[in-house]
């Protein structure tokens, strides 16, 4: 089981900065793309941090894991980044499926985007809607980008299934994004974590139509679009006043 996560801070740089940290009951199986714990394994911990709009360390899962071991959390575990204010996480559940979600979408972009409109410098010159979206109207852009997807699943997943569902979730996000008026399918520094037990007899799939990927699907969707439909102000730039 994976349980709700407590907020603390860490002293950096003489700010007190916020971040998430979720203690696993048991270790769980994980699937995901974070800078530290990504790929699949099995994972006690997650730690979702901010991070001033300045950061620039060119190692962020040493980072991660030098504030993972300042919360003594032990073993090996899943770290994220954002510039989002953590304590701004949005919870949602759906038949036993559990979501967190910290939503930050100041740098939209199209997944399948020009080279030079791809690089995260670039981000605000992403190409336009796609014809059947042309009288949609795009919301102005926010400063802050990325959004952090923590899933738990309370049923073992097969590892294919696994990274169906993260398939799923981000399938899921993307059409949040859409229904929020803002051509994109992300922002070019998004994450999803998927959790689930270690044991147990495999479900075989993590589709938006399977037994778990549904409701995975529901409660991702929930989380992006209420996350996102407000303007979310930079963690640093709130702090500047």
């Amino acid at each position: 089981m994976l349980c709700e996560p407590f907020l603390t801070s860490r002293s950096e740089s003489g700010w007190d900065i916020p971040l998430l940290a979720w203690r696993a009951e048991a270790p769980l199986l994980a699937v995901g793309s974070a800078p530290l714990g990504g790929g699949i394994g099995v994972r006690r911990w997650v730690l979702n941090a901010t991070v001033p709009m300045s950061y620039d360390r060119d190692d962020p899962a040493a980072h991660l894991a030098e504030l993972a071991h300042g919360l003594d959390l032990d073993g090996p575990g899943v770290g994220l980044l954002t510039g989002v204010d953590v304590t701004e996480v949005v919870r949602r559940t759906d038949s036993g499926v559990r979501v967190w979600a910290t939503v930050g979408l100041g740098t939209p972009v199209w997944a399948a985007a020009e080279p030079a409109a791809a690089a995260p410098d670039r981000a605000a010159a992403a190409p336009g809607p796609a014809p059947s979206a042309a009288s949609e109207p795009a919301r102005p852009a926010q400063h802050v980008g990325t959004v952090n997807i923590v899933v738990y699943v309370p049923a073992r997943l097969g590892d294919a299934a696994l990274v169906n569902a993260v398939a799923t979730a981000t399938e899921a996000k993307a059409q949040a994004i859409w229904e929020l008026g803002l051509p994109a399918t992300g922002t070019p520094t998004d994450a999803v974590t998927v959790l689930c037990p270690a044991d147990g007899d495999p479900a075989p799939y993590g589709g938006p139509r399977s037994a778990w990927g549904a409701p995975l699907a529901r409660a991702v969707h929930a989380a992006v679009r209420s996350g996102g439909a407000g303007t979310v102000v930079p963690w640093s730039d709130r702090r500047a006043g």
